[in-house]
């Protein structure tokens, strides 16, 4: 059982480690003039942005602090920022008590993924409030 502990605290230190290189580089290159982000296939196959389309840039300018911008880019990811936060907090205080209990009921991820989708539908959609939340 040692052993195990030992792991996942291996994996927890790698994940952090990999995650403030990822942010040091997302603060350091903006995703708008360096090519070297993954690029949206659905976006290239359809020419239509996903509900996760402006997510970098986004990213890209909360870490500089431009709220406003960020909101332009995609406003669904930035609202959403505090409810990620709220789950792995979740997430990180059920594997260190060793709570059975599910961190985030499947309602709540259903109710997520049908904004998400209806956000997807209605920024493509040609009317001026809409078409704002298009990055």
């Amino acid at each position: 059982m040692r052993s195990m502990e030992s792991y996942l605290k291996k994996i927890g230190l790698i994940g952090a480690a990999t995650a403030v290189a990822a942010v040091i580089v997302l603060f350091a290159c903006d995703p708008s003039r360096v090519p070297i982000y993954p690029v949206c296939l659905f976006h290239r196959l359809t020419g239509l942005n996903c509900p996760g389309c402006g997510s970098l840039r986004a990213m890209h300018q909360l870490l500089h602090g431009n709220v406003v911008a960020a909101l332009h880019f995609n406003a669904l990811l930035v609202v959403s920022l505090p409810l990620f936060a709220w789950v792995g907090f979740r997430l990180y205080r059920q594997t260190t008590t060793g709570a059975p209990t599910i961190a985030v009921k499947p309602f709540w991820l259903w109710t997520y993924l049908g904004i998400s989708l209806a956000f997807g539908i209605l920024r493509e959609l040609p009317t001026p409030l809409f078409a704002s939340w298009s990055p």
